[in-house]
Parts: C-alpha cells; structure tokens; sequence
C-alpha cells in the first residue's frame, strides 16, 4: 500500500499545505495536484459529488504523488470506508458530537485490533486482492488517516476522551459551524471561539495526535505557533471566482461605445 506523504510529513514535524476542491472534475484535481500541494481535501459533506466523480480524483491526486482526503458524508459505515477502498490517502468526517460518536468512526473505519471496519481488500487500496490480508489490515492501519472535524461546541466537554482515542491521527478545528454552534456565525474573533481553537490544538498535540484547521495568508504563522500542523487554505471555487471577477473588473472603465456604433454617426 503506498505510503501517506500527509502521514510522512506530519510524522517527521513539517507542516502540510491543502486546498480544498468544490469541483469535482478531475481535471481540477490534476491542476492542483501539479502545483505541488501537499494534500488535496474533496469534500462529499456539501457538494454534489458522487462516488465515482470522487474516484476519478484520487486516480488524479494518484499519478502525481499528492494526498488526498476525503470529507465524508455522514451516514452508514460504507460512506465512509468507500473512498478508503477508492485508495484516498484519508478521511475526514464532519460534526463529531460526542465521544461515543468518535468511538463509533474508530470502529467502522479501523482494522483489528483497533476496531471494526468491515474487510474487502479486493479494491484499489489492496491492490486488487495482491496484498495478503494480514498485511493489508496493518498497513491500512498504519498508512491511511483519519481526521475528526470538531467543529460544535458539545464534544468540548470529552475532547481529552477524544484525542485519546487510537485510530484517530487528526483533530481538525472548524471555525465556521463553531460560530453558528455558539450563536455568533462569521465572528472569527468572538472569544469562544479563538479559545476552543487554541484548546483543540493544545488537546491534540498533549495525546500525540495532529491538529488541522482552516487558514489564510494573515495567520497562517499564528496557527503554527499555536501548534496546527495540516493547515488548509482556500478552495478551487474561491481562487476561480476571484480569478473571473478580476478579468471582469478591466472592462469596467472602458468608455462605452455602443451608441456611436450603433446611432448612424460612426
């Protein structure tokens, strides 16, 4: 089973850059995958995308050597083991409520002996049943990721229980569902905020775990001071429509010429 260069960095102290793609074209994945980004986060939770679309980025992420993670959606155990098998480097599953919803991923998402997760291996992460299973349950274990989303205010009372948890290799902040959690939604300075994203950091680090979370330019520095290692900043539909905006925005002060054409005097 290839190995995780998320994992890999992580693992070894880096930082770990990722982009987060709306767009569920290949083609996209490949263009981001070429700029040399570390990790490459699709997501299932808001978008449209369906399986097989999915698929065909993690082939793209695949060719050239970049991870990526899947956001899942939250329902049955083969929602989330299904881009696993696809042969993503990790998952990422949203809303995490309590410590027993925690134990409950651990258990449908791990191997034996850390928990449950129903067994194939006859799928692209198993190399098409070419890996004997022993081994394929191990390095499943072992090379693949999976990251919990903290981002409500009720798992903050069993967040040590959380990150204590084996099968969990990432706690990750975030911000946006947290300011509707605590009824001030877009106030990315409200004091509850700032200090549940410094305690998820400070949790995750003191049980051994990663933490990530979402970033710009302004503060990235402050987020790895503050011990935040996978770090994602903007997505494919922010820089595409900035990108069009601009292009628009030269042809805002061109003088109109249209009645001149058009008035029989040109």
């Amino acid at each position: 089973m290839r190995q995780s260069k998320v994992l890999d960095k992580l693992r070894t102290g880096g930082i770990v850059s990722c982009i987060k793609l709306n767009l569920f074209d290949s083609r996209v994945c490949e263009v981001a995958a070429l700029s040399g980004i570390d990790c490459i986060w699709t997501d299932m939770e808001h978008t449209p995308n369906d399986f097989s679309a999915v698929e065909k980025q993690i082939l793209a992420s695949k060719a050239h050597n970049t991870d990526i993670m899947v956001r899942v959606p939250r329902g049955s155990y083969s929602d989330l083991i299904k881009p696993l098998e696809m042969d993503a480097s990790g998952i990422m599953v949203p809303h995490i409520m309590s410590l027993a919803d925690a134990k409950n991923v651990v258990k449908m998402t791990r191997f034996h002996p850390v928990g449950r997760r129903p067994l194939d291996g006859g799928n692209a992460d198993g190399a098409y049943s070419t890996i004997d299973v022993k081994e394929y349950i191990k390095q499943a274990n072992e090379r693949r990721f999976i990251s919990v989303q903290i981002e409500d205010p009720e798992p903050l009372d069993e967040l040590e229980e959380i990150a204590a948890l084996e099968g969990i290799d990432m706690l990750f902040f975030g911000p946006g569902d947290f300011s509707q959690g605590i009824g001030a939604p877009g106030q990315w300075d409200h004091p509850a905020l700032l200090k549940a994203r410094k305690r998820v950091a400070e949790v995750a680090i003191k049980h051994g775990k990663f933490a990530g979370t979402v970033g710009s330019a302004g503060n990235l520095k402050e987020l790895i001071d503050m011990g935040y290692r996978f770090i994602n900043m903007g997505a494919d539909v922010v820089g595409l429509s900035q990108y069009i905006t601009g292009i628009v925005s030269n042809f805002k002060n061109i003088p109109d010429t249209t009645s001149s054409i058009y008035d029989g005097k040109s």
